[in-house]
């Protein structure tokens, strides 16, 4: 069995792009991540979102650090194997903003 590649972390000019694309993700203070607040209707809103954005994320082979309180989830992405953002973070965080879409207001922490 062969191991996957690494991913490759974001830096220079493709970091600016690839970051000037995501609407209200903000930088992690003190680490190489990024992060938002997503707000539902209801418990079973935010859980149906984390459940499709699981099975998502598991196949990309890439979780993303959240926590769930009822109506709220904070997400943060970092690529642990690349020592930072990749664009693994940016395709899953552009994936969440769409699944969001109406359901989830998104909030900066």
């Amino acid at each position: 069995m062969s191991e996957k590649p690494a991913s490759q972390k974001l830096t220079g000019k493709a970091r600016d792009k690839a970051l000037a694309g995501l609407k209200g993700w903000s930088k992690v203070k003190g680490r190489d991540a990024i992060e938002k607040a997503f707000r539902f209707k209801d418990f079973n809103e935010a859980f149906g979102f984390m459940s499709r954005v699981a099975l998502v994320a598991e196949k990309m082979d890439h979780h993303p650090e959240w926590a769930n309180v009822y109506n709220r989830l904070d997400v943060i992405l970092t690529t642990h194997d690349a020592g930072g953002l990749s664009e693994k973070d940016v395709t899953l965080a552009a994936l969440m903003d769409k699944w969001a879409g109406k359901a989830g207001k998104a909030q900066k922490k």
